[in-house]
């Protein structure tokens, strides 16, 4: 059970980790910058992993495995992908350990170096690449729809458990085409599918749009994106999807002979979610008792609680309470029943109170007399007593009612968080104040982009899909502009 729990309003970001640390979601290791993700924690990235495969599956694509070392020279052969990522690499140099002269301690053999030195995957393009200009000669090798689950490293000074760690997991996808058309088709439907499985599996509202030139992905022509607000106000970047045009298959010398007999090079997506979405879904939902979960992805969607005060007790609520677990089973439902006698019924309805768990139903002694239960809602944290006989049923659609909720008050929040500014005292005031998503107006330097990040740390955090053109003035410069666009401060 947590005690000494931050409250958001108070202190957001200890807060954050207090439900991080103390719902057994993940914890700091002994590498500095990383995390151990404990097995509550991974059970939910296994459902995020598991209905993500399934969807990417059903789209044509694949699953397999390239190295988690990259030849450093793979980096130099795309130039903007090399300066986008250099300053996060972490480096292999040598490949042998040796104990030094005076037998106290294990150094590097400084005679084991290696003669390319090996860069620990921040991202695969450059390796996947190289692998893919074996496996294409024609259009009949294509498209080529590719996705991998891995680990990856991108070194960081400051980390965050879940949204900004050296290490990570997350799934890539890489996706080679016969033409332009086919590769922004792919991107985009791969982008719609993140915001589909965002919205009604993990319950965030996200915007959908596209990158400046600024923020964009390393070696991408476009970088799509979908983007959430927290509830300090802050966006975050849930997930990117990239249009990489012929820049990749060119540095890498992929080509396919065409329909018409003809060389020509591949086009190219990639695109990929990562841990990152277990913080998205706590700053998204959680509140100060702790940990709120959409039913879609908890690991347990109900847990049974029984009251009792001997074995004998016990016994007759076991009997019933298992009877209710193997029925909800059947129905595809996740059932924990905790029946430790080492715990009071006090502790176990905080302990699953904060770990998020949709639906506690809880059984007495009383309640197999009166053929009753009490069931009581994470999400609203309302109680009430039921029939037995109604209680698999009522589950069954309380269940998507508390998906629906937890959805609807993460929209009005995000809708409650969102403005327009007009001028820059206006803009200032509402990034400084409120936070949330602001959209305004921008004349499309990039100039003009950092000097607005420099002054209020608020980034361009998207240009939205389908943008209704509107003739305006860009609220730092003052110069014409004919779209707004959305601007936050960011994790």
């Amino acid at each position: 059970m947590a005690t000494n729990f931050s409250k958001k309003e108070e202190n957001y970001s200890q807060w954050y980790n207090d439900i991080v640390l103390k719902a057994d979601l993940a914890e700091y290791s002994a590498v500095r910058g990383c995390m151990v993700i404990k097995p509550y924690g991974y059970s939910i990235w296994e459902k995020i992993q598991a209905t993500l495969d399934k969807m990417f599956k059903d789209t044509g694509h694949s699953n397999a495995y390239f190295p988690l070392f990259i030849p450093k020279s793979f980096f130099s052969r795309e130039a903007d992908h090399v300066k986008g990522f250099a300053k996060e690499c972490a480096v292999v140099t040598h490949y042998r350990l040796k104990t030094s002269d005076d037998g106290k301690e294990i150094i590097v053999d400084e005679n084991a170096k290696l003669e390319e030195e090996l860069i620990i995957r921040p991202t695969s393009e450059t390796i996947i690449w190289d692998t893919y200009k074996k496996w294409i000669q024609s259009y009949r090798d294509l498209p080529l729809k590719i996705n991998q689950w891995a680990n990856v490293v991108r070194w960081e000074m400051r980390t965050r458990l879940f949204l900004r760690t050296a290490e990570f997991l997350w799934q890539e996808g890489h996706t080679a085409h016969a033409t332009k058309e086919e590769a922004l088709e792919e991107a985009q439907t791969m982008l719609n599918i993140y915001a589909n499985f965002a919205e009604n599996w993990m319950a965030i509202p996200v915007i959908k749009g596209i990158k400046t030139e600024s923020e964009r992905f390393a070696g991408a022509i476009d970088t799509y994106c979908i983007e959430a607000l927290m509830q300090d106000g802050k966006a975050l970047q849930c997930g990117t999807s990239h249009f990489l045009g012929q820049n990749f298959a060119k540095a890498f010398d992929v080509k396919f002979l065409n329909k018409e007999n003809k060389l020509d090079y591949v086009w190219a997506t990639s695109w990929g979610v990562s841990t990152r979405l277990i913080g998205a879904l706590i700053m998204s939902h959680s509140d100060n008792k702790g940990l709120v979960l959409p039913p879609k992805l908890a690991p347990i969607q109900v847990v049974i609680i029984p009251i009792f005060k001997n074995k004998e007790q016990l016994d007759a609520i076991s009997i019933k309470a298992l009877e209710i677990k193997n029925l909800l089973e059947d129905k595809g439902i996740s059932v924990k029943y905790d029946d430790r006698d080492t715990r009071k019924p006090g502790y176990k309805f905080s302990e699953y109170e904060f770990k998020g768990i949709p639906i506690r139903l809880v059984l007495g002694p009383r309640d197999l007399e009166n053929n009753t239960i009490e069931l009581a809602r994470r999400d609203t944290l309302e109680k009430n007593i039921y029939q037995q006989t109604d209680i698999i049923t009522k589950i069954e659609n309380l269940l998507s009612i508390i998906q629906k909720n937890i959805f609807q008050k993460a929209l009005n929040y995000t809708d409650n968080n969102t403005y327009k500014a007009d001028t820059w005292e206006e803009f200032k005031d509402i990034i400084e104040n409120k936070g949330g998503f602001v959209f305004a107006h921008w004349d499309g330097t990039a100039e003009t982009e950092q000097k607005i990040k420099e002054e209020t740390k608020a980034t361009i955090r998207t240009i939205p899909l389908n943008n209704p053109l509107e003739e305006g003035k860009c609220i730092y410069s003052g110069k014409p502009s004919k779209q707004r666009v959305i601007f936050a401060k960011a994790y």
